[in-house]
């Protein structure tokens, strides 16, 4: 926990502790220490690395990291099955959802007991920790691996703080208490309310002020934590340090262990260590829970981008539909078993007024099984429900995903369109269209829709808006079978309304493949120009730099392979309006968020959803990705552009933390939209790179605050608090919410609001009373002041999960052990082998859903799952010498049952249920865990 690399890889963290100030939960002080962030990783990465040790040598071959960076390890987990490079950016992506849900809990909950197991909250902080698990578990059944990984940081966050506000190190303990995250398990030995636990500390900094009664008696407390109030059970210890109200009242002083100090570095360390060793737990439990494969997906571990299809179904789109089957197919085919090959398929047909359902698999075949059955059929005029169709896609796919819609028709539902840019920007997904011309009537509709909506909406996700007619759709797909790619990279996008003539640079660095430039609009003429000075222009479809295509309103130019590097120009001249993007591919990239800066005794930094505070400073948090690591890779200027206007870029302070993290905080932001532009150089090639965002941002005086408390329960209301605050003039604004799955909600339809005045409101949603557990919930609230001329939105994820009463695990035992044939002597075990036989129930539980083998490299076999009793057999070389089954039930509680074969002479094999501490005096040990 303490090792130089480890504390090399704190990151994010680090960075917000250096700038923020003193808080209360893991603080390096004074040269060292460790943080919420900096334990959760290197627990995170390890059980990632075991995981995909176990996947890769499944399937034939050596995992060989070349290092520990999470990019290094990403292209060791996925690198033998697909030749070529493979981005770490999603992973990246994955690990701070996770570390930012972490350190949010010091903001959104910095006053409540349970979610620190402050003030002897143990009973109810334990209930989280329970809660959270079953909706993790549930939630990666049912695929949703974002919201699976925003609980597990808060679950993570609360486990952790046990081991640092209570005095279970003081008790003697450096091993984790199981029961936290064994619910079957009582808590044992708590303090009682009334029991004195703590001495007077004078001078407030004494390393372990509990009662020696307490020490001698084994009982469990905590500090209490007051931020608002001094007041505290008589006798009780206090969490202590600057914040805590408590602590200058006798018994004066505290027990927390978040700072590293000289008076308490052993304690400090011992709760480290004994965090980590928890939060190891914990993920082991999850990660056996889902599987190997479930577990990496729900970490971001992923080949390649989501192809995701949106597709009208409406009679006139037979063609379309065809073209979109077409590409499917030709995509599925040529990129299978190769580093392009989607990590997964969605699809999300929508003909008016049905929509959906999404359909979500990582099967090829059963993609194109699915995308077979549309057909074109009713919807005799137009408009459609594309927008809804839409709306799925961007809840249902993983963040920064590629969506293409087919359409001949404009939205019915373009009341949604406030709601699409609101999930746009916080998915960062990427949005085009493809749309064709059709005859069917138009139908008016409240605020007539166009075209143009859908040019908007591309353009504010960084996709296209191609119209073609129905017989060039096929030619202009191309651009799905170049997007639809593994490290996708953009390095330049601008739009121009109305159009005019201009040159717009853009640089090229030496690991860029496959550079594509597009252009859409009409009547344009452009001439592209190399860094050498040699040129192409418009009407040379095979030139000396690369081969144009146009199709309806899009031209695409796809450079030559032997490109030079350096700074290209293209000169464009229309008076149309018409957008401009030019990608590549290239493991070099970044990612980013959008962060604000929380006071209160917990400081720090969270990710912003919604639009930045206008009037003051924007900050960013941002990871930079090289070829081998961050060093690889030299950040010169971060800033700020405008998309749709002059090249000027606002430029941001730089705080350079280390390991590719960097704070950017910048001044002056643009008015309107604008996007993150990085230039540097590839220190590998010393060449200069340049990469841009895709997803536009804008500022906002208004400001909209909430968190999700709990998961939801089918058939029963679930109340959610938010808050509204202006900057600008007092005014009344609207409210609007929806969710993804049309739950009903109700809420305020308006808020008076004054200036820089917190207004409160409540939410309450409820989930129909047969919503399966582990459904997500996507829920976007917008507020739009009365002119429309100022808006923000909040979007939050919450889960419905049944509530469990079977908290009990499978029991494995062995009922026979046939290894007297194996040598003492290792070296000769190759001829001979050694059999195990045990008998598996999940008694009154849920039933055992599966049972594999994690550890020992022989073969299982058992009888049928649904049985009372599971038989299992299992049979290996005497090379292979133990064997661990695993058994989960059907809500994912999961039994172990490890045997190690001992030569004879060694203690004798014993069948029964053990108890855990038990366990490790013998050879054969039931676990349940």
């Amino acid at each position: 926990m303490q090792e130089s690399s480890i504390m090399a890889s704190l990151g994010i963290a680090l960075l917000i502790m250096a700038l923020s100030g003193p808080t209360l939960a893991f603080v390096p002080i004074g040269g060292g220490g460790s943080t919420h962030v900096s334990i959760t990783r290197k627990a995170v990465l390890q059980k990632v690395e075991e995981a995909c040790r176990v996947v890769v040598e499944a399937a034939g071959h050596e995992f060989k990291p070349t290092g520990t960076s999470p990019e290094q390890l990403v292209q060791a987990c996925l690198g033998p099955t697909a030749a070529g490079e493979v981005s770490g950016s999603k992973f990246h992506s994955s690990l701070q959802e996770i570390y930012f849900q972490n350190r949010m809990v010091d903001r959104d909950f910095v006053n409540s007991a349970p979610h620190h197991f402050n003030s002897e909250a143990f009973l109810e902080g334990r209930a989280l920790i329970t809660e959270g698990t079953v909706a993790i578990k549930a939630n990666i059944r049912n695929e949703n691996f974002q919201a699976a990984r925003e609980t597990l940081g808060r679950v993570l966050h609360t486990l952790q703080d046990f081991y640092s506000h209570s005095n279970w190190v003081e008790l003697g303990y450096t091993e984790p208490y199981d029961n936290l995250i064994i619910p079957s398990l009582p808590l044992e030995n708590l303090a009682d309310k009334d029991t004195a636990t703590c001495y007077d500390c004078e001078t407030g900094a004494c390393p372990n002020p509990i009662l020696a009664n307490i020490l001698e008696e084994k009982k469990l407390t905590s500090g209490y934590m007051g931020i608002f109030s001094a007041s505290k059970p008589k006798g009780k210890c206090s969490h202590g340090g600057a914040d805590d109200l408590t602590s200058t009242v006798a018994p004066r002083g505290g027990i927390n262990k978040d700072e590293r100090r000289s008076d308490n570095l052993d304690l400090h360390n011992a709760a480290v260590n004994a965090a980590t060793a928890a939060s190891l737990q914990l993920l082991e439990d999850i990660r056996l829970a889902a599987g190997d494969n479930g577990f990496l997906r729900m970490m971001g571990i992923a080949r390649s981008s989501v192809l995701c299809f949106v597709i009208d179904t409406t009679g006139s789109m037979s063609d379309d539909i065809e073209e979109a089957r077409n590409v499917a197919y030709e995509i599925i085919d040529s990129k299978k078993g190769t580093q392009d090959e989607p990590s997964e398929y969605i699809l999300v047909p929508f003909n008016d007024p049905d929509f959906g359902p999404l359909i979500r698999t990582t099967n090829p075949d059963k993609m194109k099984s699915e995308i077979s059955k549309l057909t074109a059929m009713g919807g005799g005029d137009a408009p459609e429900m594309c927008l809804s169709g839409l709306q799925l896609a961007l809840t249902g796919a993983p963040s920064s995903s590629h969506i293409y819609v087919f359409t001949d028709a404009t939205a019915k539902d373009i009341y949604l369109k406030d709601i699409i840019l609101a999930l746009i920007g916080s998915t960062k997904s990427t949005v085009s269209f493809f749309m064709t011309t059709s005859s069917r009537r138009r139908r008016r509709s409240v605020r007539a829709a166009s075209f143009e909506d859908y040019k908007e909406l591309a353009l504010a996700s960084g996709g296209q808006a191609i119209q073609v007619s129905k017989k060039e759709l096929s030619r202009a797909t191309d651009v799905i079978l170049d997007t639809s790619t593994s490290a996708l990279v953009t390095v330049l996008q601008r739009a121009r309304n109305p159009g005019k003539q201009e040159t717009f640079p853009f640089g090229l660095d030496e690991s860029l493949k496959n550079v594509t430039i597009y252009i859409t609009g009409t009547s344009i003429t452009f001439t592209l120009t190399d860094p050498t000075g040699v040129s192409q222009s418009h009407s040379e479809a095979t030139g000396k730099l690369g081969s144009i295509q146009t199709v309806g309103n899009l031209r695409r130019i796809r450079l030559n392979p032997e490109k030079n590097t350096g700074t290209w120009k293209i000169n464009i001249n229309s008076v149309e309006p018409y957008t401009l993007k030019v990608t590549g591919q290239s493991i070099i990239t970044f990612i980013y968020d959008f962060v604000e800066h929380f006071g209160g005794p917990h400081p720090g930094y969270a990710v912003l959803s919604g639009r930045p505070s206008a009037g003051q400073p924007v900050t960013l948090m941002l990871s930079v990705m090289g070829r081998k690591g961050p060093s690889s890779i030299t950040v010169e200027d971060i800033g700020l552009v405008k998309v749709s206007d002059l090249e000027a870029v606002t430029s941001g302070n730089m705080t350079d933390m280390g390991n590719g993290e960097i704070l950017v905080t910048v001044d002056e932001v643009p008015e309107g939209g604008f996007v993150l532009l990085l230039k540097g150089t590839d220190k590998e090639s010393n060449t200069e790179l340049q990469r841009q965002s895709t997803t536009q941002m804008s500022v906002s005086k208004v400001n909209i605050k909430a968190a999700v408390d709990s998961s939801a329960e089918p058939g029963k209301p679930l109340t959610l608090s938010f808050s509204v605050m202006t900057q600008g003039a007092g005014d009344v604004y609207s409210v609007s919410a929806r969710n993804d799955r049309n739950y009903p909600m109700t809420y305020p339809s308006s808020l008076a609001l004054t200036t820089n005045e917190n207004v409160n409101a409540t939410l309450s949603i409820t989930p129909p009373a047969d919503t399966p557990s582990g459904t997500d919930v996507t829920l976007t609230i917008e507020t739009k002041s009365s002119t429309g001329l100022d808006s923000n939105y909040i979007v939050l994820r919450l889960s419905v999960v049944t509530k469990i009463t079977d908290f009990i695990q499978p029991l494995c035992e062995v009922t026979s052990v046939v290894a007297d044939d194996c040598p003492h002597d290792k070296s000769q075990c190759g001829s001979f082998y050694w059999q195990l036989s045990a008998n598996l129930t999940d008694g009154k539980g849920t039933g055992i859903e599966t049972l594999f083998l994690h550890q020992g490299s022989g073969n299982l076999s058992h009888t049928v799952l649904t049985a009372p009793t599971v038989e299992a057999n299992y049979n290996a070389s005497c090379c292979s010498q133990i064997a661990e089954l695993v058994a989960v039930d059907k809500v994912g509680n999961v039994g172990k049952c490890y045997h190690s074969i001992v030569p004879s002479g060694g203690p004798p094999t014993v069948t029964l249920p053990l108890p855990l501490w038990l366990c490790l005096l013998v050879s054969v040990f039931i676990v349940r865990s």
